[in-house]
């Protein structure tokens, strides 16, 4: 049976309930309140009114809430990406990549956090699932490249390559990130060409930062364009962010909508295999959620 991708998303009305689904901080937050504690939860950020024209396409068409119910317990998640029936257009509009500051993220990062974003357990899932999936440490002529980079990439201990490119928003931060063999400072908001070759890389890898894309399109066609045909990228995420630069889109809707969000940027932006979505988070209501849509490069692309 075919998900008609508006019908998963309708449900963010119904989703909303008491208890927080997303947990972001402010950047003065940050600094100071995660380090006492990593359990802090901040209330979630309900955004009225931006977005609504993406609802607007949709209010006539029906379907099933099944899927997105059952994807909100463990080992469902991946059914919300099987068998989408995708709009023939990009259904989003530009308001709902708009940010709650829209000041430049290069003044937003300037000083360096040297703090992980997610909890223990999720940065340890996060790490079995790399093992699993990235090639073997020291493979000859393998190359990766980690998107939104920061001083840790969260990669197996000891995993190796020629070449791992970083790109990242803090050069203190990338500088300090000992898997990385080069990296580039570089808005993708602002500008989001990659300064890389053609056919370059075999895996390219997003920690928490997807949500925080407004050309989010732009950058995915550039991912397609600097991974090697059969290359693989590989989106992470948590409910973490900072809340004030995260996207419309992202703050008004819950854990499965995201996994929908970020398969339809792999589907719109041309040239990938059809997403898949994987829940990998360690303790559910325990410990952070973490989740991932990965997709290939075509490889006749």
């Amino acid at each position: 049976m075919a998900n008609r991708f508006p019908n998963i998303l309708q449900n963010k009305f119904s989703s909303l309930h008491p208890k927080p689904s997303i947990s972001c901080f402010t950047g003065a937050q940050l600094s100071t309140t995660l380090k006492r504690s990593r359990n802090l939860r901040v209330p979630r950020r309900l955004v009225l009114g931006i977005g609504v024209s993406f609802w607007a396409q949709f209010m006539n068409m029906s379907a099933s809430n099944s899927i997105i119910a059952s994807a909100r317990t463990k080992g469902s998640v991946q059914q919300i990406l099987e068998n989408v029936e995708w709009p023939e257009q990009f259904p989003f509009k530009d308001e709902d990549f708009q940010r709650f500051d829209e000041s430049s993220d290069l003044v937003f990062y300037e000083s360096p956090r040297f703090v992980t974003h997610i909890d223990d357990p999720a940065i340890a899932a996060l790490t079995k699932y790399y093992k699993e999936a990235f090639p073997p440490s020291n493979t000859p002529g393998v190359a990766l490249l980690d998107m939104c980079s920061s001083w840790v990439s969260h990669f197996p201990v000891g995993y190796k390559q020629e070449r791992i490119a970083g790109m990242g928003l803090n050069e203190e931060e990338l500088k300090a990130n000992k898997v990385l063999t080069e990296y580039v400072v570089q808005d993708l908001n602002t500008n989001p060409k990659l300064p890389f070759e053609d056919n370059s890389f075999d895996v390219i890898t997003n920690v928490v930062s997807v949500d925080y894309l407004t050309k989010p399109i732009q950058v995915f066609k550039e991912m397609h364009r600097v991974l090697k045909p059969g290359g693989k990228a590989i989106m992470s995420f948590s409910n973490r962010c900072f809340w004030t630069k995260a996207i419309s889109i992202w703050t008004s809707t819950g854990d499965a909508d995201h996994v929908m969000i970020v398969g339809a940027y792999f589907h719109y932006a041309g040239g990938f295999e059809p997403p898949q979505a994987v829940d990998i988070s360690p303790n559910p209501g325990r410990s952070d959620p973490m989740y991932i849509v990965h997709s290939r490069k075509l490889a006749t692309a």
